[in-house]
């Protein structure tokens, strides 16, 4: 049975007399009393002693000689405690972007954390940006897709420098002849049609890592209807590229949640949590009036 509080049986340490008490989890607690009244022999001697000791006591043998070793609190038993930190009230970091989290390194877990927990949006169309793995692709469309038929197609773009047809030329050398559509600008080209089958898996995957290659990490999948008409376009991307928008976005790292790196600090505070600015209304409590009938204080 996982207990709900910290229970604190008979503690007799420094000058505690026999105290019991019970410490709810998932609150803040806080101690008071008058100076001598043993709120640090509390804290600091029986609870904190005795969760450190025993998240010492998790260590091997060869991990505990290099840590510092806290002896057994004068207490008849202590139920349902966690692993403890404790912070004093002297701050031994003197730079202003310490916090709690930087003194404890708890920060570096919860970096590592986020990104890894991270999920990327489009701000253009709202779109969960991700990796598209063809073999996932290939399964997904199989499962449910509402058609046989479907193809898949990738985008080269024309610079400026060559012609459209130099370009033509140049896929048709690489053994593409089909041409979905085409601008002034890019071509789409048609990488493979086929049927929709368990047996055309490999195909399928094959075309959508083809596609992908070509098309510098964006392919576009058509559903064909019965009279082999191309639907609507549905876009994937092999890297974290918004295929609709085509907007790239950098992987999640650790350094994106962290107010200390200039890639995630705030960028109007960059990272101290305060910013410093003139209020108007305090320099011009007054605008009715003129400056020299004492418009600024």
């Amino acid at each position: 049975m996982t207990l709900k509080s910290i229970v604190v049986e008979n503690a007799t340490q420094n000058n505690l007399k026999n105290l019991d008490i019970k410490i709810p989890h998932g609150e803040l607690v806080v101690i008071t009393g008058v100076s001598g009244s043993g709120k640090s022999s509390l804290a600091f001697d029986t609870i904190y002693a005795e969760g450190q000791r025993r998240y010492v006591e998790t260590f091997s043998p060869y991990a505990r000689q290099f840590l510092d070793r806290m002896d057994k609190p004068k207490v008849d038993r202590i139920d349902g405690i966690p692993p403890a930190i404790a912070i004093d009230q002297t701050n031994p970091v003197r730079t202003s972007r310490s916090t709690v989290g930087t003194m404890t390194e708890l920060n570096d877990h919860l970096k590592l954390l986020f990104a890894r927990a991270a999920h990327i949006h489009c701000p253009g169309c709202g779109r969960e940006v991700q990796r598209d793995a063809p073999d996932q692709i290939a399964k997904s469309k199989l499962q449910n897709s509402k058609t046989d038929r479907a193809m898949v197609t990738f985008t080269v773009a024309v610079p400026a420098n060559f012609s459209k047809e130099e370009i033509e030329t140049w896929l048709q050398r690489q053994g593409y002849t089909r041409i979905h559509k085409q601008s002034k600008k890019s071509i789409e080209v048609i990488q493979d049609r086929f049927k929709l089958t368990p047996d055309n898996t490999s195909r399928i995957t094959e075309a959508l890592e083809a596609a992908f290659k070509h098309g510098r990490g964006k392919a576009a999948w058509y559903s064909l209807d019965t009279d082999r008409k191309a639907g609507r376009a549905e876009h994937f991307a092999a890297d974290f590229i918004c295929a609709n928008c085509d907007k790239h976005f950098r992987e999640p790292t650790p350094s994106l949640f962290s107010f200390n790196s200039p890639l995630g600090a705030c960028e109007a505070c960059r990272g101290f949590g305060r910013t410093m600015g003139i209020d108007y209304n305090l320099v011009v409590p007054n605008e009715s009036l003129t400056l020299a009938g004492g418009a600024i204080k």
